[in-house]
This record gives C-alpha cells, structure tokens and sequence, in this order.
C-alpha cells in the first residue's frame, strides 16, 4: 500500500468513527471513500450499528453492498444526518473542486441533503486557491460542443473527458468537460455564471457546503471545522 493509500484509509477510518447508531448518510465516491465504506461494514459487523447509506455513484453502491452496508434512497428518505465524500481541491474557506471521478452531480445532491457534509482528503488536496485541478462541468451530450463553446467564453479551453477513445458517459447519461481555469479568484461568481449556460447539468464547484474536513498527513490525521 502505498503512503497515499495509507493516508485514505486513515481518514476513511477516521470518518467511519464518527457515524453514530441510527443514523442516514450521504455516501460520495472515490477511492477515499472506498476505505469509509469498508470501515463503515466493519463497524456494523463489529458493534451492531444500524445505519443507511445513498451512494452518490454505481461503483460506491457495489462498494456497500459488498462490505455489508444497507442502502436507501430518497423516495424512502428526504434527509440525511452526514454526508461524506472525498475531494480534489479544497480551499481555506472550504470551498471544493470536486468531479474528478465524474459523479459531481449526484455527489453535489447528496452533499445539499445533509445536515452536515464532511470530506476527506489527504493533504495534498488541500490549496490556496482552487483551480490548479481542471474543474469539471457535467452537460448534456446534445450539442455538447455548443455547451463548452460557450463555457470557453469564461475564460478556458474545456476539454471532453473520454474513455476508452469515446466520451466518457456519467451515471446520469451525460458527458463531462473538464476546465482548466488554472486560478479561479471568485468561485461563487463562477459557479453562478457557468449555472446560467444552457446544457450546463451541474458543476464541480461546492460552495460554501462543507462543513468539516479530515485531513491526512505525515503527521496524522486532523479534522478542520468551518
């Protein structure tokens, strides 16, 4: 295992240990949140705790179903206790880049339903500024070229994400542009400007939604509140 790998697994861990008996959550993606998953289907097999989680992508429900974890959804539920979820850039006012896994939407759905949204990370996501991690911006396939032209307009070249030599299709059906905006000053004027392009689904930008992050270092694992 690599030292990353180790420090996901701290956080993961770190995170599992904070759910409590009874309680609804939020699950992102990425593999991060992989370690919360199998943590989480340890503790239930340990201690007995009930819980419910909704997986913000395919491979996080296979994850749970696989370690033990029972899944929900939102025709049963409404809210949800915590959400947690991974991140590619965090910032000092905890603002996020996230979509790097290219389930941003789902991901932003779970993270708006939750009382409070806790992410983890290990240290080398957390920046200065965001926009070093090209952001990404989920749209529609119809007339998707029409869609980034206009997102080229504020200031970046976005580029189709693909996959195997096709356009990389999200769980939703939808493609994803990835912006290398390189420095992004204002990130709420961004998001709220990119919202306003037609074919635009959703973007990587979370504002002012987390509420605390775990951060794995070299030096152990620390949790950071808002």
């Amino acid at each position: 295992m690599t030292t990353q790998d180790q420090l996901k697994k701290a956080v993961g861990e770190r995170a599992a240990s904070l759910v409590k008996d009874g309680m609804k959550i939020g699950l992102g993606s990425g593999s991060t949140v992989y370690w919360l998953v199998r943590a989480l289907g340890e503790r239930i097999k340990q201690e007995g705790i009930q819980i419910e989680g909704i997986p913000s992508s395919i491979q996080t429900g296979e994850w749970a179903k696989e370690f033990g974890v029972p899944l929900t959804d939102f025709a049963a539920t409404k809210e949800l206790d915590v959400t947690i979820d991974g991140s590619d850039e965090v910032d000092p006012d905890f603002h996020l880049i996230k979509g790097g896994g290219a389930a941003l939407f789902r991901e932003k759905i779970i993270a708006q339903a939750a009382q409070k949204l806790i992410i983890i990370v290990d240290e080398s996501k957390m920046v200065a500024q965001l926009g070093a991690f090209a952001l990404p911006v989920e749209i529609l396939p119809f007339s998707w070229e029409r869609t980034a032209h206009e997102i080229e307009k504020l200031g970046c070249v976005p580029v189709l994400r693909l996959k195997d030599g096709a356009p990389l299709v999200t769980d939703n059906g939808n493609y994803i542009v990835d912006c290398p905006f390189e420095k992004i000053n204002d990130p709420a004027d961004l998001d709220n400007k990119l919202q306003q392009i037609v074919g635009v689904v959703e973007t990587g930008l979370f504002i002012d939604m987390a509420d605390a992050v775990i951060i794995g270092s070299s030096e152990g694992v620390t949790i950071k509140e808002k």
